[in-house]
């Protein structure tokens, strides 16, 4: 079970670093609003990658003068990151209490080919970052990618499911060379927190669903670590 002053204190610090040493303390109103946020479940993780959404949105469009981040501003960057959370480790199609995606989530997916060229600039970025192993497996997805890019724009019915189900097997392929890419402490480090990122559903999850959600959230922190895009589409 969830220490939820401890929780607290956990994000109230990390607020502090945000705000470059100003403390703003985690009470009244804002107490309650972060309780509830640990007893849903939301791991301190996904919170502050809730945080940092906000605060990099913040400094992109702040004047001469900022005023200090306070927590309560952060909720909606914390739910969203939460959302993706669940979509991406599987929490939300297992746990009985968790409430269902907004039906607008699927509205806001972009369109396919769309989402081709966003992995691919992204990847562009990267490929010359890790091994040259690993810069070898990324430009030899870039050529298929530029591929299923050009197929995609009149793409439909079996094609256009026969695109996605690739795209499923290249991020595959890509995440066992990104897993490659960690040294063995990185790779524990991110066991042990997604580990704790399932620990507040695990009770409640069947032993095999919550291997599938450990791996899962184990994936997204190697994703995140190296700075990888999801290729996989929906």
């Amino acid at each position: 079970m969830t220490d939820i002053a401890e929780y607290c204190r956990q994000l109230e610090a990390y607020l502090c670093q945000k705000n470059g040493g100003h403390l703003i303390r985690i009470v009244g109103p804002a107490f309650e609003q972060v309780s509830a946020w640990a007893e849903r479940g939301i791991p301190l993780a996904v919170a502050r990658r809730g945080v940092d959404r906000y605060c990099e949105r913040a400094a992109a469009k702040r004047q001469s003068r900022a005023r200090p981040v306070r927590i309560e501003f952060c909720e909606h960057d914390i739910m969203d990151v939460f959302e993706e959370w669940q979509r991406a480790v599987g929490v939300i199609l297992t746990v009985q209490d968790a409430e269902p995606a907004p039906a607008s989530s699927a509205a806001r997916k972009p369109a396919l080919t769309a989402h081709l060229e966003r992995i691919a600039a992204k990847l562009v970025g990267r490929r010359a970052a890790l091994s040259p192993a690993f810069e070898q497996h990324v430009e030899a997805l870039l050529v298929e990618l530029d591929r299923l890019s050009a197929e995609s724009r009149s793409a439909r019915g079996d094609l256009r499911a026969a695109i996605v189900q690739r795209l499923a097997e290249l991020d595959r392929e890509l995440m066992i060379a990104a897993a490659a890419e960690v040294n063995a402490e990185a790779s524990a480090a991110a066991r042990r927190e997604a580990a704790d990122e399932i620990a507040p559903f695990g009770s409640r999850m069947a032993p095999d669903v919550r291997a599938r959600a450990l791996d899962a959230a184990y994936e997204r922190l190697i994703r995140e670590s190296l700075d990888l895009p999801t290729i996989r589409y929906g």
